[in-house]
């Protein structure tokens, strides 16, 4: 299935010389949006993980069905502030900013595979903050998965674990 014609590319935003890839066209529609998840299914399953994880929020959009599809539990990592409890935590940068991600401290056991999903990966940021907090409580990320992936922006060289992503744009 040609995938980007269910994407649409907003020029400047939120700010200037930010492509934006909006997925909401791709959600819009059942068949496409299971196709997405199916795509994504296919390439996680060959890592054979216990549990996914998705940061907050746009990579509830893809890990929360694809969890679901997969038969497994899903973990959120949420914006900072956002769990009550004990949280481990991890700052990054983004493209456009700067953001915290925390999850519970109890939530992942030592030894776990982990696979993380997002909507997009741009300069990694995100997803190293996940590697740091999942490592440090025992987890092995065992892959990462996108679905759209910006590749001039080369996230994907920033982190060791195995990545993949289902649509590319140079940026």
């Amino acid at each position: 299935m040609d995938f980007k014609q269910y994407i649409r590319v907003q020029e400047d935003f939120p700010r200037k010389g930010i492509s934006f890839k909006d997925v909401s066209p791709l959600l819009e529609n059942p068949v496409a949006y299971q196709a997405s998840i199916d795509a994504m299914k296919e390439i996680a399953e060959k890592w054979n993980p216990d549990i996914i994880v998705g940061p907050e929020s746009r990579g509830y959009l893809f890990g929360v069905p694809l969890a679901l599809a997969m038969k497994k539990g899903f973990l959120m990592a949420r914006k900072a502030g956002k769990l009550p409890g004990k949280t481990l935590s991890a700052t990054y940068d983004l493209e456009y900013g700067q953001a915290t991600l925390e999850i519970p401290a109890f939530a992942v056991k030592k030894g776990t595979r982990v696979v993380l999903v997002d909507d997009l990966l741009a300069t990694g940021g995100t997803f190293n903050a996940l590697i740091k907090v999942l490592t440090e409580a025992g987890a092995e990320v065992v892959g990462v998965l996108t679905f759209i992936e910006l590749t001039d922006l080369k996230g994907r060289d920033h982190f060791t674990a195995p990545f993949a992503s289902i649509v590319r744009y140079p940026h």
